[in-house]
C-alpha cells in the first residue's frame, strides 16, 4: 500500500515530457525569397487566364484564397472570367463570397464590389446579397 502511494507520488511529480519535432521535419529555408504581392498577383492572373476547366479554376481559387492576403481586383477579375469561361455561374458568385470573408470590414468589400461592378454587369453576375434578400 505504501509502495503504491510512493510510486504514484513519484509519477505525479515527474515533469511532463517536452515535445520534440520529428526527425523528418525540415527547418524552413531562407534560400527562397518572399513572393511580392505584385508577383503573386501576376502569377494568379496568368493561372486563371490559362485555366481550361472547372477543376483548374476551383483549384486555383482554393490556392489563391489560402494565402494570408486579399487578392488584387485583377486576380478576382481573371478568376471570374475563368469561371464564366468554363460556364460555372455558381463559382463566379462564390468568388465574391470569398472576397467578403477575406476582407477586414464592409467598406473594403464594398470597394471591391464598386471596382468590379462593370465586370459583374458585363458577365451578368449577381452577388449573393442580390440573389437572396432574406
Amino acid at each position: 500500500m505504501i509502495r503504491a502511494q510512493v510510486v504514484s507520488t513519484i509519477l505525479r511529480a515527474r515533469p511532463a515530457a517536452t515535445r520534440v519535432a520529428p526527425a523528418f521535419a525540415r527547418a524552413s529555408s531562407s534560400a527562397h525569397g518572399q513572393e511580392t504581392f505584385e508577383s503573386f498577383t501576376q502569377r494568379y492572373v496568368n493561372f486563371f487566364q490559362s485555366a481550361q476547366d472547372l477543376f483548374e479554376v476551383q483549384r486555383g481559387l482554393n490556392n489563391c484564397f489560402a494565402h494570408d492576403l486579399v487578392p488584387a481586383p485583377s486576380v478576382i477579375e481573371a478568376a471570374v472570367r475563368a469561371a464564366r469561361r468554363v460556364n460555372d455561374y455558381a463559382t463566379a458568385v462564390r468568388i465574391f463570397e470569398g472576397i467578403k470573408e477575406k476582407v477586414e470590414n464592409k467598406q473594403q468589400y464594398q470597394a471591391y464590389l464598386d471596382e468590379l461592378k462593370p465586370l459583374r454587369e458585363e458577365l451578368g453576375i449577381s452577388i449573393r446579397e442580390e440573389l437572396y434578400t432574406s
